[in-house]
C-alpha cells in the first residue's frame, strides 16, 4: 500500500529508516520497495542531502574520450583527425572542444593544393601499378596460342567488327575496318593463318579530312608491314562544325579498312564458322 504522509513525527521516523537504508547501500528502487513508499517526490525528500551509493552511479565511458579528445585539440589537431583517432562521433567532438582556441592551420592554402595534388598523383601512380599487375597476370593466363584458338579467335573477331551481309543485301564481301592497331594486327594474322595471300589484300584509310592523313598512311603501313604506295585513296570524313572532335591529336590516325579481293567464298565459311560457334554455345546452355 502507497505510504500516506502523516505528521511530522511520522516523515522524520520515515527520514531516519530512508537515511539509514542509503547508508547501507541499497538504491532509490530498493528504499521504495522497502518503505512501500512510490511518491517520488517524498522519496526524494526522506534521503536528500544523502549521496547514492557508488555501485549505482552509471559509469561514464566518454570522460576518458573527452580528456583526449581536449588534449589532441590543443596539440592542433582537426575534427576530423581526433574523429578518426578516437573512433567517436564529430557531434562528440564538438561538443567536448568546442570552447577551446581553434588550432592555427598546419599549412598554407598552396602547400594543402599542393599535398593535394601530391596524394592524387601517387593514388594515381598505385592504380596504374595494379592495372599494370593486372593486365601482366591475365596476359600471362593467356600463355601461347594453338593455331584453332587463333582461328576461333579471329572468327569471332570479324563477327564483331567485320562487314556483314543483310539478308535483302548479299554482298558476300570480307571487309574489315578498325581503329585499333592490335586488333588490326590480331585479323591479319587470322588471314594468314587461312591461307589467305597478301596480294589478294587492299587497305584504305578512312579518315577525317583535317587529319595528317601521310603520317596516317606511315602509322598503318608499319601496323599492316606494308609499303604506303599500297593504300587506296583514301575516305575523307568532312567536317562538321557542329561537333566537337575527340579524336584528334597525335595519336589519332583513322581507320584502316582491310578487303579482301574475290571473298565471297571466304565470307560464307566465315557466316557457316560462326553458326557453328553459335550452335555450340546455345548447347551449353540447355
Amino acid at each position: 500500500m502507497t505510504h500516506t504522509p502523516g505528521t511530522y513525527a511520522d516523515f522524520e521516523n520515515l527520514r531516519e529508516r530512508a537515511v539509514a537504508l542509503r547508508r547501507a547501500g541499497y538504491s532509490l528502487r530498493q528504499i521504495r520497495d522497502e518503505l512501500k513508499i512510490h511518491n517520488n517526490d517524498i522519496l526524494n525528500q526522506l534521503v536528500k542531502g544523502e549521496p547514492p551509493p557508488a555501485w549505482t552511479k552509471r559509469p561514464n565511458a566518454k570522460d576518458d574520450l573527452r580528456a583526449m579528445a581536449r588534449d589532441l585539440r590543443l596539440q592542433g589537431w582537426t575534427y576530423d583527425q581526433i574523429e578518426a583517432e578516437l573512433g567517436c562521433s564529430r557531434s562528440s567532438v564538438s561538443l567536448w572542444v568546442r570552447d577551446l582556441p581553434k588550432p592555427e592551420p598546419r599549412y598554407t592554402p598552396e602547400e594543402r593544393r599542393t599535398l593535394m595534388r601530391e596524394g592524387l598523383a601517387r593514388r594515381r601512380e598505385a592504380d596504374r601499378e595494379a592495372h599494370r599487375r593486372t593486365k601482366l597476370g591475365a596476359r600471362q593466363e593467356i600463355g601461347d596460342l594453338t593455331d584453332r584458338e587463333l582461328f576461333m579467335a579471329g572468327v569471332a573477331l570479324y563477327w564483331a567488327e567485320g562487314s556483314k551481309s543483310k539478308p535483302y543485301d548479299r554482298r558476300e564481301r570480307a571487309i574489315f575496318v578498325n581503329s585499333d592497331a592490335d586488333v588490326i594486327r590480331v585479323y591479319l594474322a587470322w588471314l594468314d593463318l587461312l591461307g589467305i595471300d597478301r596480294k589478294r589484300l587492299n587497305f584504305r584509310v578512312l579518315i577525317h579530312e583535317s587529319a595528317d592523313i601521310d603520317d596516317a598512311h606511315r602509322f598503318w603501313a608499319r601496323v599492316a608491314e606494308i609499303d604506303v604506295s599500297l593504300f587506296a585513296r583514301p575516305t575523307l570524313k568532312k567536317h562538321n562544325p557542329k561537333t566537337v572532335r575527340k579524336n584528334t591529336g597525335d595519336n589519332y590516325h583513322g581507320c584502316l579498312a582491310v578487303s579482301v579481293a574475290r571473298s565471297a567464298d571466304l565470307y560464307n565459311r566465315i557466316e557457316g564458322w560462326w553458326d557453328g560457334i553459335v550452335t555450340h554455345a546455345q548447347a551449353r546452355l540447355r
